[in-house]
């Protein structure tokens, strides 16, 4: 069962002498493989990924926390058993699958929040996009909440005859971000009655002024109008007009079969998309070995966002965790090769293997690895 047993969780710090980048470079998986890497920038990882893996299924996610790591961490920790249980209930892994694993991380969180209530009353403002790939049976399941993104590396055939060939980005999940003017049309129509739904602030459109994503688990207090006017809630922080929900943690979800074309994938927060374009991310992974192909990634962003404020990645790396939330965000990036051939699944298949990014980096890399233990509950 995947709450019993997983491989190693952690792989390597002091990745280009950086004390706030993790990485794991290589390891297999059922069909391919795979590589993840992490940069902290905030004071606390808020960012969580995982892949898990049997010799017969591949579990991808991505896990971009905002307002704190509790519900990023919760979902690491409780979506992929719950997620395999249901699979296994229902005779294997379908869109209905994965909206009830959905649904039920999103009540279980509010369930935790009710308990934390008049201790941390804050924690009704903490949320998580959530981005989850599957891969089984020669079918690829995408479900996504919130602005990380997976996108496919193809290959085309090019020239008259077919004897050349080049590499496609290819989008399978949907930015739910009000800046996209189609998700901010969306809320808007489901709002008739609040001009102010969707407002232009700080640069950027928000939701109340408040928040870019219109998805998540969490963000108890934009979806449960009771919390937002509590006064214990109040005191945290303001109170906010609200008549009913204005997020949802309904998923959209892709599934396609696996074709020959298909070579990798890329599972990535928003803190990569925000540096590098689609078409970018791919012909980095696609021109370059495989072995450290995330956290090359990640360096390319984090150039990237260097160049943005006219520095260098060097002069970044000086920073701190929570400074360096002013040059870029968390960024979590996985890579995942399509195109090995299937393994065997005639033995082992119980045995699950996996790898966790740790939950925070600086303090993983300072030495104080007891408290990056990632625990994954039954």
């Amino acid at each position: 069962m995947l709450s019993s047993c997983f491989g190693s969780c952690f792989g390597k710090g002091d990745g280009y002498g950086d004390s706030l980048l993790w990485h794991m470079d290589l390891k297999p998986h059922a069909t391919g493989d795979y590589s993840v890497a992490v940069v902290q920038a905030n004071s606390l990882l808020e960012d969580q990924g995982q892949v898990f893996t049997t010799p017969s299924a591949t579990y991808v996610g991505v896990y971009d926390g905002h307002g704190g790591p509790q519900a990023s961490r919760f979902i690491n920790n409780n979506l992929f058993p719950h997620l395999q249980k249901l699979a296994l209930e229902e005779g294997g892994l379908s869109e209905d699958v994965i909206r009830k694993a959905f649904d039920a991380i999103e009540e279980r969180f509010l369930c935790l929040v009710k308990q934390s209530w008049l201790d941390q009353p804050q924690i009704a403002s903490v949320g998580s996009c959530c981005l989850v790939g599957a891969i089984s049976k020669d079918k690829l399941y995408v479900a996504n909440l919130g602005d990380s993104r997976a996108v496919l590396g193809r290959r085309v055939e090019t020239g008259e005859t077919g004897d050349s060939a080049t590499v496609v980005a290819e989008r399978l999940s949907i930015d739910h971000n009000v800046g996209v003017e189609e998700v901010r049309k969306e809320v808007e129509a489901l709002h008739p009655d609040d001009s102010h739904v969707v407002v232009y602030t700080r640069g950027v459109w928000r939701i109340k002024g408040i928040i870019q994503v219109s998805r998540s688990i969490g963000d108890v207090y934009l979806k449960k109008p009771e919390f937002s006017r509590d006064p214990l809630f109040i005191q945290y922080g303001y109170p906010i007009p609200l008549k009913r929900a204005v997020m949802s943690a309904e998923p959209s979800i892709l599934i396609r079969k696996i074709r020959s074309e298909d070579l990798f994938l890329i599972f990535a927060s928003d803190g990569l998309w925000e540096q590098l374009s689609d078409e970018e991310a791919v012909d980095i992974v696609s021109k370059n070995p495989r072995t450290g192909i995330a956290k090359r990634l990640v360096r390319a962003a984090l150039e990237g966002a260097a160049e943005k404020k006219e520095m260098r990645y060097e002069d970044i790396k000086r920073l701190e965790k929570g400074e360096r939330r002013h040059i870029h965000d968390d960024i979590t990036v996985i890579v995942i090769y399509l195109d090995h051939p299937k393994r065997s699944t005639n033995a082992g298949l119980n045995i699950v293997k996996g790898t966790n990014v740790p939950l925070d980096v600086y303090t993983l890399n300072s030495g104080h690895q007891g408290e990056n233990t990632s625990y994954v509950s039954p």
